[in-house]
Order: C-alpha cells, then sequence, then structure tokens
C-alpha cells in the first residue's frame, strides 16, 4: 500500500510548512488525488489515521479533493473530460495525447497555528 509512504511524505511536509511559520499544530491537511492518480483516497484516509499519531497533524482533519480526469484535443483545441479512459475528443473525434487534470497528487494546504 503506496499510500502510507505517500502520507508520511505529506505529514512531513505540512510539518516543515507549519514549524517554519511557527505553528505547532496542524489543523487540517488538504490534498488534491486525481481519480487517475493510481492513488485510493480512502486508503490516504486510513493511513493518515496511523502515520499522523505523534505528529503535528494527529487528530487533524483530512480532506480530500477527487479530481476529474480531462484531456486536451490539439486537432480542436477542446478540452473535455474524460470518463472510462477514453480519450476520444467529443467534439472532432480525434484521439487526445494530453492529459491535463486527473492524476495529480498534490498537498494543496494546510490549517495551522
Amino acid at each position: 500500500m503506496h499510500e502510507v509512504g505517500i502520507m508520511q511524505n505529506a505529514i512531513q511536509m505540512a510539518e516543515q510548512q507549519a514549524r517554519e511559520s511557527g505553528a505547532n499544530r496542524i489543523h487540517a491537511l488538504r490534498l488534491r488525488v486525481g481519480l487517475m492518480s493510481g492513488v485510493v483516497a480512502e486508503a490516504l484516509e486510513f493511513a493518515f489515521e496511523a502515520v499522523s499519531r505523534g505528529t503535528l497533524a494527529e487528530g487533524a482533519r483530512l480532506e480530500i479533493e477527487r479530481v476529474p480526469p480531462a484531456a486536451w484535443c490539439a486537432h480542436c483545441g477542446a478540452e473535455f473530460p474524460c470518463e472510462d479512459y477514453d480519450l476520444t475528443c467529443p467534439r472532432c473525434r480525434e484521439f487526445s495525447q494530453e492529459l491535463r487534470r486527473g492524476t495529480e497528487m498534490q498537498l494543496s494546504s494546510i490549517e495551522v497555528s
């Protein structure tokens, strides 16, 4: 389960930012997780409970924004949602080779005091 390692890294980054800002407690972590990232949000939530113990984030909220995939068509310039891994442009029917969203795994913000 690589979600444990991902969550350990996220907490480490959050703790570093909290300490640099003079905070001694993390109240919330917000993550952006692309639906095509291969990361299971529920596994992140489980891992967060385990790896946050004894850290500045113990007892904090974990908020996960699930980012749906979107592609861009170089042929007609359209950006479109791509469901079921179908990268065919709905406007011109050309195959897109550029996924714009949906693969991210990002610590987007933290709340500290």
